[in-house]
């Protein structure tokens, strides 16, 4: 759900995903059923655990929530520059945010420059270096490590220009180190407590889960500890495999991994929880191959960014149940008010937007999770 979790690659087409929120529901549907009979008919043996987490999951998958951001803050600046520093736009959620920035950014009367870059180092250092030569009155860090551009990060700070990230740092909100106004996420606690809460209300509190992250990675091993955390609070879900592949080497690692996880473990393998989408786009073929049916288990969720390939494969239901996607044009609009705080003289918002869980009961057929009412917000907060 950050810069840490995507690889630059194309976008996917691999169709895919599937399933259900039926069983938290406490019911089975057509096709499903079959497949979900022995979770659904057993007895859970976390009663409480999974009535917290029932209660999560419907929460999370509400279409029609009311919006809970800021419902108060200071009128438009007037004739503001900002220029987007994205890591890559080939990354569908630097990509996305880019998309809620411009929008946003023509609401409230400013200009916007995006530049790419290109998702190396040396790209991203030259990209920011262009960005701070514009002296514009604001960037964005889309998608990238602050630490690794240092250099150009301190020079921004000196030249009194804020920084707003956009996943550049772990946690939401102002960062002194490195020197943030704020920082657009959601919170990886709760990301990964909610996944784990799906699996669990899913499963009717009897699963046998493997859990895909990328332990090279301080963040996402940080967020696959949090899912597996959370599962243990069920004692009749079982953690069967911590699979450790690099996102660096999943599209070659995973069909072989997926395979062998089939091999070992059976029917015993009811769900799976990766940090990133992207896992199950690699996974897909081999479950295929294997005979697995694309609606059936084992049923996946994704605690990523939920990038179209992602709703793609949720829609078609094929080998993704669900996912926890970012709401990419929200935060881009929230960027945008961070920025008029920060104009203004006022602190930022400290506005999180809550997790959300998209399945094909709930996407609408859409290829990203748009919430309702934050673009008429935001336009009376600016008086727009």
């Amino acid at each position: 759900m950050s810069y840490h979790l995507t690889r630059k690659a194309p976008m996917r087409t691999t169709a895919a995903v599937a399933l259900v929120t039926a069983l938290a529901a406490g019911c089975t549907r057509g096709s499903e059923a079959d497949s979900a009979t022995t979770v659904s008919n057993a007895k859970a043996g976390c009663p409480a655990v999974l009535a917290e987490a029932k209660k999560a999951v419907k929460a999370a998958e509400d279409v029609n929530a009311p919006w809970n951001g800021p419902t108060t803050g200071p009128r438009a600046v007037p004739a503001k520059t900002i220029v987007y520093v994205a890591q890559s736009m080939t990354n569908p959620g630097v990509a996305g945010a880019a998309e809620g920035v411009k929008e946003a950014a023509e609401a409230i009367g400013w200009k916007v420059r995006i530049i790419d870059g290109q998702g190396t180092p040396a790209g991203i250092q030259a990209a920011l270096s262009q960005a701070v030569a514009i002296k514009p009155d604001g960037i964005v860090l889309s998608g990238f490590d602050p630490k690794s551009t240092a250099q150009q990060v301190a020079q921004a700070n000196a030249a009194g220009i804020p920084l707003i990230g956009w996943h550049a740092v772990d946690a939401p909100g102002p960062s002194t180190d490195p020197k943030l106004f704020s920082n657009v996420t959601t919170r990886v606690q709760d990301v990964a407590k909610i996944s784990a809460d799906w699996v669990i209300s899913q499963s009717n509190g009897r699963a046998g889960v493997v859990v895909f992250t990328d332990a090279s990675i301080p963040f996402a091993k940080g967020k696959s500890d949090l899912i597996e955390k959370e599962l243990a609070t069920c004692s009749d879900v079982k953690v069967l495999t911590t699979s450790n592949i690099p996102i660096a080497d999943a599209s070659n690692r995973t069909p072989q991994e997926v395979s062998a996880l089939l091999s070992r473990h059976g029917t015993k393998w009811t769900n799976s929880v990766a940090i990133n989408d992207l896992y199950f786009a690699d996974a897909a073929p081999s479950l295929r191959a294997a005979g697995k049916q694309g609606n059936g288990a084992p049923f996946n969720i994704g605690a990523g960014d939920g990038d179209p390939s992602a709703f793609q494969r949720i829609n078609s239901k094929q080998f993704q149940a669900a996912t926890v996607p970012e709401p990419l044009s929200e935060q881009g609009w929230q960027i945008v008010d961070e920025f008029n705080r920060a104009f203004a003289g006022t602190p930022a918002s400290g506005y999180v937007a809550p997790v959300h869980i998209t399945t094909a009961d709930n996407s609408g057929g859409k290829s990203s999770w748009d919430p309702k009412g934050y673009r008429e917000a935001y336009r009376k907060l600016w008086g727009k």
